[in-house]
């Protein structure tokens, strides 16, 4: 029996994304100081590319590895101790680098550290979403659409204010932005989601606990059996290399080579946050009534490739904006319709570890992102590398449509008693 009333309850709603909006805006700072901070004393795309790679690797193995420890323990419990976690390794950075003690291995090893408790961090907060949606009394849809929105309205700010602080006071000391927002985080989603977020037994489930590794097991059994979720999982892990490659290493380039300078570059990534707010709004209110295979096919045929070909024909900054804006607007579609295609099909007591390991295969190939950017700079140059990109995109977006498996998204899946 749950402790959470039945009457719909808001403030978990709020406070969550709220929480998750302070989590993003910092985010995005890292996201644009730590790359711009490494090419800028380095001057080197490679070692950019390692650096997001070994804080990317962590990530996902943890994220996989911690499933089952948020069935036992609960979300709530780990996504706040990862929090606090983060907040002082984040912050040890630019402390190490104003003390002249921050050398390029351990630049590293405290990148992998903060990689290693996001994963489990971000795998808590996703958990809690089907709980938070059940107490507000809301769809899925309405839930993961608000999330997005919040997301990329964080998103822009971070990315605006990433430009601004590192233009006015280094990439390193904008790194205290984001250890400062871990512990907002920390704080407003402690208080929020009071009393939420305990283990899920199954129901009638009155043996001795299971071997993590075999609830581990028990999550890929059930993940490996629904073809949707396969489906999503592959195509994501491809996609999402391809943006970690176009994040960390390709628009940076792009940027400092241009002469655009990171100003420009925090502005790109702000517009295009900004503009998939909108997206994301709008699939928030009518994303129950959209077809979902049809809406994913054309915003991603929107979203994907032609943002990476416009950037590589050396267009001017007003086409480069104006393609940018029409992305991100698409791209506000994708995450309400895809999270809400994955999370309805996960059973209550299997949530932590089947979200976590799909959002694992998700990251999967993210490591390799940065890598393959930076390789593919060096050898080619930055316009090739950015063809090659968008080419891997579309390619991979839409090659879910020749599956037939795929389109059974728009139909939610029937729900099945233990």
């Amino acid at each position: 029996m749950s402790d959470v009333s039945t009457a719909p309850r808001r403030a978990p709603l709020v406070g969550g994304l709220v929480a998750e909006g302070i989590s993003f805006l910092g985010t995005r700072i890292s996201m644009i100081a730590i790359p711009w901070f490494v090419l800028s004393t380095t001057g080197s795309a490679t070692q950019t590319g390692i650096v997001a790679a070994v804080e990317i690797a962590p990530l996902v193995v943890f994220k996989a590895l911690g499933g089952p420890l948020l069935d036992r323990v609960g979300p709530r419990r780990v996504t706040l101790l990862c929090d606090l976690g983060s907040a002082v390794l984040v912050g040890t950075i630019p402390l190490l680098h104003q003390l002249g003690m921050l050398s390029f291995p351990l630049l590293l090893v405290l990148v992998a550290l903060a990689g290693a408790l996001r994963g489990p961090g971000d795998a808590g907060k996703s958990a809690m979403t089907p709980e938070i949606a059940r107490v507000a009394g809301v769809s899925l849809e309405r839930v993961t659409g608000l999330a997005s929105a919040v997301e990329r309205t964080s998103s822009m700010a971070g990315a605006a204010l990433a430009g601004l602080l590192v233009a006015w006071v280094g990439a390193a000391n904008a790194l205290y932005v984001d250890a400062a927002s871990f512990l907002a985080s920390f704080a407003v989603f402690a208080l929020a989601t009071t009393g939420m977020g305990r283990p899920q037994p199954r129901a009638g489930d009155v043996a001795a606990p299971a071997s993590y590794l075999r609830e581990l097991r028990e999550g890929w059994d059930f993940l490996r059996t629904e073809p949707v979720l396969v489906a999503v999982c592959l195509m994501v892990a491809v996609t999402n290399l391809v943006d970690q490659a176009y994040a960390a290493v390709l628009a940076p380039v792009w940027a400092k080579e241009s002469g655009a300078g990171v100003e420009v570059l925090g502005a790109l990534f702000a517009v295009f946050s900004g503009a998939s707010v909108l997206g994301a709004l709008a699939a928030a209110r009518w994303g129950e009534t959209l077809p979902r295979f049809r809406t994913y096919v054309v915003a991603f045929l929107v979203a994907g490739a032609p943002r990476f070909v416009v950037m590589a024909l050396e267009s001017p900054l007003w086409a480069v904006f104006a393609v940018t804006v029409v992305a991100g607007a698409a791209s506000g579609f994708l995450n309400p319709i895809l999270g809400a295609v994955i999370l309805e099909r996960i059973p209550p007591h299997l949530m932590g570890r089947v979200s976590s390991l799909n959002t694992a295969i998700c990251w999967s190939l993210m490591p390799l992102g940065g890598i393959l950017g930076g390789v593919a700079v060096t050898a080619l140059g930055v316009s090739p590398a950015l063809l090659l990109a968008g080419a891997a995109y579309l390619v991979t977006t839409m090659a879910p449509t020749r599956v037939p498996s795929f389109r059974a998204m728009d139909r939610a899946p029937v729900k099945v008693t233990a």
